[in-house]
């Protein structure tokens, strides 16, 4: 195993610096506040496809999905299936809603619910806590990283990853984002896919890989070692992540048409599927050739360098750096969107000049990145944390997302239920042991809850009197003063 080092800072730091030499070409290119936030809606799509790949790749199947097999088997490979299902459900579902010109979720709920701003007003938030969650999955994984290459402290570790993708997101806006994902993410892919063959050879083939693994673990899927409903549970839930998760909904606005996000999304999910796999490959070789790891998180790190020679395992360590550090930049940028176009209104009344978006973006990304350091103490390992935090605040928005869309008489009080209710009731599972062992995670309950309340209140408030044609032209209206000021500042300068 490689030995703890500090001159690993030394290729870690040269690729922040190319990251943030990409951005600095790319903020020299950059107009207005659309650019800088949704790179000018204008991204085909292998970048798409790319920095869609990137974040299914990224911190949740390196190490969440790895330590999850290292513990519990072949059920490392829900991981990859609940995302690929999420992927081809939101492919399925909502691509077409990069017709619309939304520039955040929060825009797109409120057209739903007749440009309610309520709703507007309660999904920013709940999506601004959900941009903030995840932003610390990919904090903690990118600190278990850097702690394990350097010997850095936990907080120490976390304070750089942060600083890392940071700075260079905040250069280069949305595109700097979506160039180093695809760039990342692909390095990434590829040397996952060599570490789980390489992983598969060391224990002895499939034979080799089920010796010694309980009958438990070794069943199809884990359902033997999770049971069923905490099986599906886990799946869901990571597809909830994807349906309802911000920063995938950003990849739909920055598209350059629905073609495209059909295309992208596509083959980022049957990329995903067949990717699916390896994790548990990974997790189970490492229970295998180290069943006395500090941590499950540490699984796939102890694999790169027992597999590769020094320099190699060093090179993939400092790539699956990289790569989270990508996963994270396009939740950062998501939290300062929703900070520039919806929080900023909910408290001021107004959207920001297009003049100040670099400037507030600075301070809300220090804002976003001290809250999600904040959160990411609260789990002991990744997966624990994505589920949690996906449950309580992504599944009550799925459910109002698709009453808002598909149902006419949905009602924005019935959509508030909706979240209200789902996040209640994932609180209510969360807070209890007997339940959560029952269920896995909160995922199904909430939903549950979320579609009853939803439904019920809908069903006996009135109905919806606003058109979606005038409630597409109250939000266009809405973003009249941004584009008005992008104008004045194209011709100012």
């Amino acid at each position: 195993m490689i030995e703890p080092n500090p001159g690993f800072l030394v290729p870690l730091a040269g690729a922040v610096l190319l990251m943030i030499g990409i951005s600095w070409w790319v903020a020299m290119r950059t107009r207005d506040g659309e650019d800088f936030l949704l790179a000018g809606r204008k991204l085909r799509t292998p970048l798409v496809m790319g920095t869609t790949l990137a974040t299914l790749v990224g911190t949740g199947s390196s190490l969440g999905a790895v330590g999850y097999a290292y513990e519990s088997g072949w059920a490392g490979a829900l991981y990859g299936i609940g995302g690929a299902v999420g992927v081809f459900a939101l492919l399925w579902l909502f691509a077409d809603v990069r017709d619309k010109g939304f520039m955040t979720f929060a825009e797109e709920m409120s057209y739903y619910y007749g440009a309610n701003r309520v709703v507007k007003g309660l999904v920013a938030v709940l999506l601004f806590l959900a941009s903030v969650g995840w932003l610390g999955a990919h904090i903690m994984g990118g600190a278990i990283y850097l702690s394990y290459l350097t010997g850095m402290g936990d907080d120490t570790a976390k304070i750089v990853i942060a600083l890392g993708f940071g700075i260079y997101t905040i250069i280069g806006g949305y595109l700097a984002v979506v160039v180093t994902d695809a760039i990342q993410g692909t390095l990434l892919f590829l040397g996952f896919t060599l570490l789980a063959v390489l992983a598969l050879v060391k224990v002895g083939g499939p034979a080799g890989l089920s010796e010694g693994t309980s009958a438990e673990a070794a069943g199809a899927l884990g359902l033997d070692a999770l049971g069923p409903l905490p099986a599906v549970s886990l799946a869901l839930v990571i597809a909830v992540g994807v349906v309802a998760g911000p920063s995938y909904r950003q990849r739909i606005y920055a598209a350059a048409d629905v073609r495209t996000v059909r295309r992208s999304f596509l083959l980022a999910g049957l990329l995903f599927a067949a990717f699916s796999a390896l994790p548990a490959v990974a997790g189970i070789a490492a229970s295998r050739l180290a069943p006395d790891l500090p941590s499950p998180d540490m699984a796939f790190p102890y694999l790169a360098t027992e597999l590769f020679p020094a320099f190699v395992g060093a090179f993939l360590l400092i790539a699956g750096l990289s790569a989270t550090m990508s996963s994270g930049d396009s939740d950062a940028i998501v939290g300062v969107s929703i900070l520039i176009r919806d929080v900023a209104q909910l408290v001021t009344g107004r959207v920001p000049r297009a003049d100040r978006v670099v400037l507030y973006s600075r301070l809300g990304l220090g804002a976003v990145l001290g809250l999600a350091l904040v959160f990411a103490l609260a789990a002991e390992t990744i997966i624990e944390y994505i589920t949690t935090m996906i449950a309580t605040i992504l599944t009550g928005l799925l459910v109002a997302s698709l009453l808002g869309k598909f149902w006419r008489r949905a009602t924005w009080p019935g959509g508030i239920a909706a979240m209200v209710c789902g996040s209640a009731a994932a609180l209510v599972v969360n807070s209890s042991g007997p339940l959560t062992e029952f269920w896995g995670n909160a995922v199904i309950p909430s939903l549950a809850a979320a579609l009853v309340a939803g439904v019920v209140v809908s069903l006996v408030t009135p109905r919806n009197r606003v058109s979606s044609e005038e409630a597409l032209r109250v939000l266009r209206e809405e973003r009249a003063h941004l584009e008005t000021a992008d104008a004045l500042r194209a011709r100012e300068g």
